[in-house]
């Protein structure tokens, strides 16, 4: 008998816990989520939030935000919060030299007063938008970065999920 109750016990017990995690949905490829998140320099410095604003909103697997937010996100659950170092080769790439080049100033915008550390859009032949930073100036030139801001750095990201739509 008071075997039986163990057992009856145990075996609730199993049923409860197992309750507990049945129905939790895990995010995967392909789940339109919401996320909080703060992104941060090594050093700290914070490039970018969600923090007192609506959250961000993408569909895993769909390439619309970088490779180490996406597999970051994969299994998590509502409300959970995890902080991921993500590595250059999976956020904007390394910085490539070659992506420095002379423009002449005459190519510019007219009235353009460029300053070095300005950021500048530019718009190609096809329509695909570009932008690049002032790394000089002088009279007849300016030497500018298309590399994106952020290549070359590793990201620590600060995620929590909010929701899976």
């Amino acid at each position: 008998m008071r075997k039986s109750i163990l057992m009856s016990i145990l075996m609730l017990a199993v049923f409860i816990t197992a309750g507990c995690t049945v129905g939790t949905p895990k995010v995967e490829n392909g789940d339109t989520i919401k996320i909080h998140y703060t992104g941060t320099l090594e050093d700290g410095t914070v490039f970018n939030t969600t923090e007192g604003k609506s959250p961000f909103q993408f569909t895993v697997g769909n390439n619309e935000v970088i490779k180490g937010i996406e597999n970051a996100v994969l299994d998590m659950k509502i409300g959970e919060i995890k902080t991921v170092s993500i590595a250059p080769a999976d956020a904007y790439g390394e910085r490539d030299e070659k992506n420095t080049q002379v423009v002449e100033r005459s190519k510019l915008p007219e009235g353009q007063a460029p300053e070095v550390g300005q950021q500048l859009i530019s718009t190609d032949e096809q329509g695909n938008q570009m932008s690049f930073t002032i790394l000089k100036v002088d009279d007849t030139s300016v030497t500018v970065d298309t590399n994106h801001p952020l290549a070359g750095k590793t990201l620590i990201f600060s995620i929590e999920l909010v929701d899976i739509v």
